[in-house]
């Protein structure tokens, strides 16, 4: 200790080794708290205030206590920049807050070059830790451990902060203490973090120079500052994603585009201040790079669709959704810009400027397209959806969402023109689908489609599955859910249709689907059954789950919540050859007894067992199955 007071500002006094000899000694020094640090000279005769001594003993001057933590932070700094990185650095961050933010203030470049390494070995600061802090835990004083302690185990490569504690709210400290301890980082994630800054963020841009994924979403003081900060002092970055930020503009954005050299994926989203200046910049400074682009809630124009069709020469991936002042006009500019030829996947919704002649300029520009998917285009009609698919044949994957102007023609028409190439179709909530007395002509069958799913679309019944299942004979996953208009004779004309096996089969909602449907399915797919969901379908009793498990060895996920399931069907499955059944739910079957207890016992290849609203099974009897089957996840 007489070294310390002994030191001038010289580095002579350093000797290479820890300042605690016992790391024990460290534990010694408790938490002062909060308390003005600086360098008071003594006075000549200590003046304290004792209690009167009757005794008639003589008084003793009390001397204050001379110790370390009477030094400023001056010269703590020093002391502490000169120790080893490793357990030494750890044991003296939990001597006190002070040590903390003191050690956590000390950034790479300034730690002494003979301290960096450790029994001869330069510790690792390669990025290879993740932490991701979560409400309460989110607190400068956290972040400043982490940023102290994950230096010489490997580096902190990965970041998430999801809302700060209201008590101890999380600020720019923090985020600064990361900045100068983990240069390694290179994902950070700040979501609904009001208190953090642009100072904050310019920290973690001086001092995070390997960044590469930054994910903004719902801090309202952030500004373009910092994005500009980021631009200019992280050129590795390849993926940022912006959401529910007001002060992030354009001038950000069009700095990210002209200093990052490798972006290839950018997301914007409802940020108020952002407009076609902005995405126009970005986009054209980084048109050989950037692959992935979605836009979201924007007040941008047809000028930022028209820049994405002139200068997108390498984008893959785009999605827009609710752009509102986009018209017509942009659609179809954007499609005859001609730069987007290697696109292959795009998504549009909610956007009134979907039409029938945007939409087949977009397929004529976009030829190369293979995932299509369109939400809530309220002005898109069977017309535009056949001239989009005539001119881009190259589709694999087609989703409408509540179109509700494509009716059964249009999904005809689709399974038409995209026979060659489709292999999966998606229709959910689309109420312009209803059946229809079509006479179908002698056309080839759309034998690429492998995955049919038909969700919530009430006007589809028995005559559109008919149809379906005639184009669509080579079906292995099959999604009919909430079609309450579906009875066994249009389900087992579209099994009986099927030239393939089916593998994955979801059935739930369909109330009016009853054991004669499901035991037809059973005779024909049961070799090849893995996945089968009944859930609600109220109809389906003891019979189909006989069938099941006595036809269907290959079985692995069940689920008959809510249809009319009794301890004879448990039974039945228990004894069946279903010796890979992994996921069985029995949610809200309240004919299911207590009766079934051993049938249950006896699934030991159960992972996944789901008994929540089965009234009828006492507590003890869950008790007792999860005594049992104690390596299944049992939700009750």
């Amino acid at each position: 200790m007489s070294k310390v007071f002994s030191f001038t500002g010289s580095d002579d006094f350093f000797t290479g080794r820890s300042l605690y000899p016992n790391p024990k000694e460290a534990g010694l020094f408790l938490s002062l708290g909060r308390q003005e640090y600086g360098y008071k000279p003594l006075p000549k005769r200590s003046r304290v205030s004792v209690p009167f001594d009757f005794s008639g003993e003589k008084w003793f001057d009390q001397k204050p206590e001379t110790t370390i933590e009477t030094l400023p932070d001056e010269c703590l700094f020093e002391i502490l920049r000169r120790l080893p990185e490793g357990q030494d650095r750890s044991l003296c961050a939990s001597v006190s807050k002070r040590w903390l933010m003191l050690l956590s203030s000390i950034c790479k470049n300034e730690i002494c070059s003979n301290a960096s390494t450790k029994n001869g070995n330069e510790d690792s600061d390669e990025g290879y830790l993740s932490r991701s802090l979560d409400g309460k835990k989110a607190t400068d004083v956290r972040l400043a451990a982490i940023a102290v302690g994950t230096a010489s185990r490997g580096g902190l490569g990965k970041l998430s902060i999801h809302r700060s504690n209201s008590d101890r709210p999380l600020t720019d400290v923090g985020l600064k203490a990361v900045a100068h301890g983990c240069p390694s980082l290179k994902f950070l994630n700040l979501w609904d973090v009001a208190t953090i800054t642009d100072e904050g963020l310019v920290e973690i841009a001086n001092g995070c120079h390997q960044l590469e994924k930054l994910d903004l979403c719902k801090l309202p003081t952030i500004s373009d500052k910092a994005l500009i900060a980021v631009a200019k002092n992280c050129p590795k970055l390849n993926e940022l994603s912006i959401e529910s930020c007001p002060n992030i503009g354009n001038e950000g954005l069009k700095a990210i585009g002209k200093l990052c050299p490798n972006l290839r994926s950018v997301s914007i989203k409802n940020c108020p201040g952002v407009g076609d200046q902005g995405i126009a910049g970005m986009v054209s400074a980084a048109s050989f790079v950037l692959t992935n682009v979605t836009l979201e809630s924007l007040a941008v124009s047809d000028y930022s669709l028209a820049v994405i069709g002139q200068y997108g020469f390498v984008v893959t991936d785009l999605v827009l959704n609710s752009l509102a002042n986009v018209t017509e006009k942009g659609f179809w500019v954007m499609g005859n810009g001609r730069a987007l030829q290697k696109l292959t996947s795009l998504t549009i919704g909610s956007c009134p400027g979907v039409t029938d002649v945007g939409l087949e300029a977009i397929g004529k520009g976009c030829p190369n397209v293979k995932n299509f998917e369109l939400h809530r285009c309220a002005f898109l009609s069977d017309n535009g959806l056949l001239s989009f698919t005539k001119v881009a044949p190259s589709i694999k994957s087609l989703q409408l969402e509540e179109c509700h102007r494509i009716t059964q023609l249009g999904l005809v028409g689709v399974l038409f023109y995209c026979s060659a190439k489709l292999k999966a179709l998606t229709l959910v909530r689309c109420y312009g689908i209803k059946d229809m007395n079509l006479v179908l002509p002698a056309v080839s069958p759309c034998e690429s489609v492998s995955s049919l799913s038909i969700l919530n679309c009430p006007g589809v019944g028995n005559s559109t599955l008919a149809v379906i299942g005639k184009l669509c004979p080579l079906l292995h996953k099959l999604e009919l859910v909430g079609l309450e208009g579906v009875t066994d004779t249009g389900f087992i004309s579209l099994l009986e249709s099927s030239k393939a096996s089916l593998f994955n089969v979801n059935l739930s909602g369909c109330i009016n689907l009853t054991d004669a449907g499901v035991l037809c399915m059973v005779k024909l797919h049961c070799l090849t059954l893995d996945v089968l969901n009944l859930s609600c379908c109220k109809k389906v009793g003891d019979a189909s789950l006989t069938a099941i498990a006595r036809e269907c060895p290959l079985l692995s996920d069940l689920d008959v919540s809510s249809c009319a399931i009794t301890d004879a069907g448990i039974r039945a499955i228990a004894h069946g050859d279903q010796v890979d059944l992994e996921v069985l739910c029995l949610a809200g079957c309240n004919s299911v007894t207590n009766k079934s207890l051993q049938a249950l016992k006896k699934m030991d290849s159960l992972q996944g067992l789901n008994i929540k609203n089965c009234k009828s099974l006492s507590s003890r009897t869950v008790d007792k199955l999860i005594d049992h089957l104690w390596m299944c996840d049992i939700l009750f």
